[in-house]
């Protein structure tokens, strides 16, 4: 059994996660940390990674850019494997995480689906036959309490796109401020918030009188936290190094 500290336990996908290792016996929530508290958790809920007293074997990290550091300081200084999950993520971060990868183990993914992990390969293979005559656009949608835009998804899906081409696309945010026609060098990214969507993306592929639609949407956080399981269970034993989700499916 695996045992997991889970940073941003009170949050969403902290319940999720929580929720999902009650119906799986190969996981065990030893602990949570999170500043915000919430009663009625079945671990011991600490404000700071440091004062955790329970034995872990992994850390799974969905709370907020904010308290990255921080994990990743305990993860280097007690050796243990960390999944990061947490969304909207500077170069920086990203930083710290290359730093602590030299010492940990450490799985960065801005989504947690298998599905979506797909799609961003099959972009990689529609780009790199379609990107000279095709207009790429992508389009993500939200719920309305989602803070940061574009999604961290979508920024992943638009870097995937680029990795498999000769030349690099700029990202142009939205049209509102531009009155100008579309270049060619473009990859255009586009937020809506509203409701309780759970997540959608789409990539469309825009050429003369056909449109190529690859699409993803989420009906549930479950699947996140299935996969942040998956994740966990791939990494438990890896050597320290930075991991993708990718690496799951070619292992």
């Amino acid at each position: 059994m695996i045992r997991i500290l889970l940073n941003g336990c009170n949050g969403k996908m902290g319940q999720a996660i929580t929720r999902s290792c009650e119906l799986n016996q190969d996981f065990f929530v030893a602990a949570g940390v999170d500043k915000f508290k919430k009663e009625g958790q079945p671990y011991p809920v600490y404000e700071n990674a440091f004062d955790v007293k329970e034995e872990v074997d992994i850390i799974i990290d969905f709370s907020h850019p904010s308290a990255l550091a921080g994990i990743l300081d305990y993860a280097v200084a007690k050796k243990l494997p960390i999944v990061v999950a947490t969304t909207g993520l500077t170069e920086d971060h990203k930083k710290l995480m290359e730093k602590a990868s030299q010492t940990v183990p450490v799985l960065l993914s801005a989504n947690m689906s298998l599905g979506i992990n797909l799609l961003l390969d099959l972009v990689k293979k529609a780009a790199k036959t379609l990107h000279s005559t095709f207009d790429i656009e992508i389009i993500e949608k939200h719920h309305n309490q989602k803070i940061d835009a574009p999604s961290g998804t979508a920024l992943a899906i638009a870097d995937a796109i680029n990795s498999a081409l000769p030349s690099q696309k700029k990202y142009v945010y939205d049209r509102h401020s531009s009155m100008q026609k579309r270049t060619r060098d473009e990859i255009g990214i586009h937020s809506i918030r509203g409701g309780t969507i759970i997540g959608e993306h789409t990539v469309l592929f825009c050429g003369n009188d056909e449109t190529i639609e690859i699409k993803h949407t989420a009906f549930s956080k479950n699947l996140l936290a299935e996969g942040a399981l998956k994740a966990a269970a791939f990494l438990a034993d890896k050597a320290p190094g930075l991991y993708k989700m990718q690496d799951i499916f070619e292992s």
